[in-house]
């Protein structure tokens, strides 16, 4: 990952207007955030969320409240709580998400 040089500056989430993105169950709400080719993302999953596709891209991911499953494609599964972090690189281990309860992330990618 390269950062360009933008200016600093600092951001609050609750000002930029969410999406929202159905998954198979539930939805999650995205506040997005772009600086160049970098995405920066306040993500909440709803209660019993999973994801409708296997995801590829890339990601630095922490688990800010709640907590998540991750499943890779290769049916590994691993369990992330508040304070985690996960890492994963683009085109490296397909995945999907699924949250019992719901959560909040941040994510960078």
């Amino acid at each position: 990952m390269h950062l360009s040089p933008f200016p600093f500056s600092t951001t609050d989430f609750s000002s930029i207007e969410p999406t929202i993105h159905k998954g198979d169950s539930g939805q999650a709400e995205w506040r997005t955030l772009f600086r160049d080719e970098v995405r920066v993302r306040q993500v909440k999953y709803s209660p019993g969320y999973l994801a409708d596709h296997w995801c590829s891209k890339g990601h630095i991911l922490f688990c800010v409240e709640g907590s998540m499953e991750t499943e890779l494609k290769d049916g590994r599964k691993f369990m992330l709580t508040q304070g985690m972090i996960y890492t994963v690189g683009d085109d490296s281990d397909a995945h999907r998400s699924y949250s019992k309860d719901g959560c909040t992330l941040f994510i960078v990618d």
